[in-house]
């Protein structure tokens, strides 16, 4: 859990971004002040859907100078299981939702001689805040921002006009793409590199670092994943003496939650590791979607993730 603490939030803004990203303005109902927030941080949005409880995290794009608001960015996803769809089909101003106190998995490193910020489409949201706290601290950094067509480069005109020639933005419909192999070798010893966006551009960019030379702990991604959907089965949780199902559309956590049990989460995306818990016995194949466990913890087969990964098979047993 992100310290147990809730914040009741009511939306007080909405703008269409793009074609298929929306820009959410919240404030907290009893109208004090939002915590502050280091760049890099996401919050667990709640969404109480018709038949389920719903939990995505996003990442915070700012703050407002007065505390009053946070921004959130949402893209609505060809593939979401209820949250993406939730947000722009059903919140509108003055709906009323629930966040986590914010947590930063993508912090920067305030020791870098310089900082390269490199955004893939929703990517952009984390990268958004970073941006914002280096020119505040005056800090070197380049900002490169990779996009499908201009239409779909959210924030793009903001970011240029808030950070001028340290913006380069790539077009896919350009046949533009990020020059890993001439950017990342002639940078000032000391540089630290954040990545966030699709998987095979997190990779790609990452792999670039690496034979360019970067040690590992100046290369930094973010790569929360969306829980996919699958086949029901059913899920014993041994500890509480509880047996449920969890459904095509939804998490093994969010099945945990709705049977009553505090599990534990950070992230929600596969990346912290805070929900990783023991299998006791399964009948079919364990599906690992996250980015925590190695590939021998993986084959095991002892350990899950709950947040996005699940059972394709009839019945799965867990030690909570």
């Amino acid at each position: 859990m992100s310290g147990g603490v809730e914040i009741g939030v009511r939306v007080v803004s909405i703008e269409q971004a793009t074609p298929t990203v929306k820009r959410f303005s919240l404030a907290a109902r009893d109208r004090s002040p939002l915590p502050v927030f280091s760049a890099g941080s996401h919050v667990v949005v709640a969404m109480d859907a018709d038949d389920r409880r719903i939990k995505n995290p996003y990442s915070l794009i700012d703050r407002s100078a007065d505390g009053s608001t946070y921004r959130i960015g949402v893209l609505r996803t060809p593939q979401s299981r209820g949250g993406s769809v939730f947000m722009h089909d059903r919140v509108e101003v003055g709906s009323e939702l629930t966040i986590t106190m914010p947590v930063n998995l993508f912090p920067l490193n305030r020791t870098g001689r310089k900082h390269l910020l490199i955004a893939g489409g929703i990517g952009v949201t984390p990268i958004y805040a970073m941006a914002e706290e280096l020119a505040r601290q005056s800090f070197a950094y380049e900002i490169h921002y990779a996009m499908r067509d201009a239409a779909h480069g959210a924030f793009a005109d903001e970011l240029v006009a808030r950070h001028g020639d340290k913006v380069r933005l790539y077009r896919d419909d350009c046949q533009e793409v990020i020059a890993v192999d001439r950017i990342l070798p002639h940078q000032p010893l000391g540089t630290h590199l954040y990545v966030c966006g699709p998987e095979g551009m997190i990779d790609a960019i990452l792999k670039g670092g690496r034979a360019a030379g970067w040690p590992e702990e100046n290369l930094h991604a973010e790569r929360f994943l969306a829980p996919p959907g699958g086949s029901p089965f059913a899920l014993t949780l041994a500890k509480a003496g509880i047996t449920t199902e969890v459904r095509s559309d939804q998490s093994l956590l969010e099945a945990i939650e709705a049977a009553g049990v505090d599990a534990p989460f950070l992230c929600r995306g596969g990346a912290c590791g805070q929900c990783e818990t023991t299998v006791v016995s399964c009948d079919g194949e364990l599906v690992h979607n996250d980015h925590f466990l190695s590939d021998e913890e993986k084959a095991s087969g002892t350990k899950i993730m709950t947040c996005v990964s699940r059972l394709k098979g009839r019945e799965l047993v867990l030690d909570l």
